[in-house]
């Protein structure tokens, strides 16, 4: 597969060089997830393993945010008429995204802006390397909605970025993590004003792609596969949880409270 070839149709996609920029581009909702932009981008990092040319990945958002997670009316909404073995299908397709970012050999950077929600923070997380602004918040806020903190391989990969007390607090609370907290726990590798991020990530991106590939491709397996357990597994486990969530009462709820505006009232069934 080029990469250089692929006509991407749910997200922005350029290649300078030996890197490939990524641009989710719906600014207006801050940039939510579609089932159509999960596939593509996990079909899109999974077809990278076979393109010699590109050797570095970035990925930001449009219009002063990353990305606000899964769109609530065209993921949310229809996940409610689904039965069990339509949400194990849909979460396990949202944790294949994270596993073909994992799998694939060339570092990915985040430029992380504004909102970071949800499936944006698990994205920001499953890269190898994350810039911010000062704004940014990044929040993995899926007991918000009535469902396990464990999606798509948070409490495998998170503790093991920012530690385990610091991701516990953040996946049971939901709370946005602050930029600067980002910075100090370890989140994020720098922080830059949200007019040079941009500039910052590509710079980063040409630096490692001026790198040896092969070295890189083989670093970021090893960080991975040195793991005491490995991701596939967390995501697989987290994947059964997740469905078996998006069956109670509080999922539904946390549904009805947001197309209602109003905060919902769970009840823990």
């Amino acid at each position: 597969m080029s990469i250089a070839g692929h006509r991407a149709e749910h997200f922005r996609l350029s290649v300078e060089g030996a890197v490939a920029a990524i641009t989710l581009d719906r600014p207006e909702r801050k940039n939510p997830l579609t089932f159509e932009s999960y596939a593509e981008l996990a079909g899109l990092f999974r077809g990278a393993a076979q393109d010699e040319a590109v050797r570095v990945f970035t990925i930001a958002g449009a219009g002063g945010n990353f990305c606000s997670g899964g769109d609530v009316h065209e993921i949310i909404g229809p996940l409610l008429e689904r039965d069990t073995k339509g949400l194990m299908q849909f979460t396990a397709m949202t944790g294949e995204l994270v596993k073909a970012m994992r799998a694939c050999p060339q570092p990915i950077i985040a430029a992380v802006d504004g909102v970071a929600a949800g499936a944006g923070a698990i994205i920001a997380m499953a890269a190898d390397l994350r810039l911010a602004t000062p704004r940014a918040r990044t929040a993995f806020l899926f007991n918000r909605v009535g469902l396990a903190g464990c999606d798509m391989g948070a409490c495998a990969i998170l503790p093991r970025i920012i530690g385990q007390g610091r991701a516990s607090e953040l996946l049971y609370l939901g709370r946005a993590m602050s930029a600067e907290e980002g910075l100090a726990w370890g989140f994020f590798n720098a922080l830059h004003a949200p007019d040079a991020l941009a500039g910052a990530a590509a710079a980063l991106a040409r630096e490692l792609a001026e790198g040896p590939g092969f070295a890189h491709a083989m670093t970021k397996r090893m960080l991975q596969m040195e793991w005491a357990m490995s991701v596939e597994q967390a995501i697989e486990a987290e994947a059964v949880a997740q469905a078996l969530c998006m069956t109670t009462g509080d999922f539904r709820r946390a549904y009805e409270g947001f197309v209602a505006r109003r905060r919902p009232e769970f009840k823990g069934d």
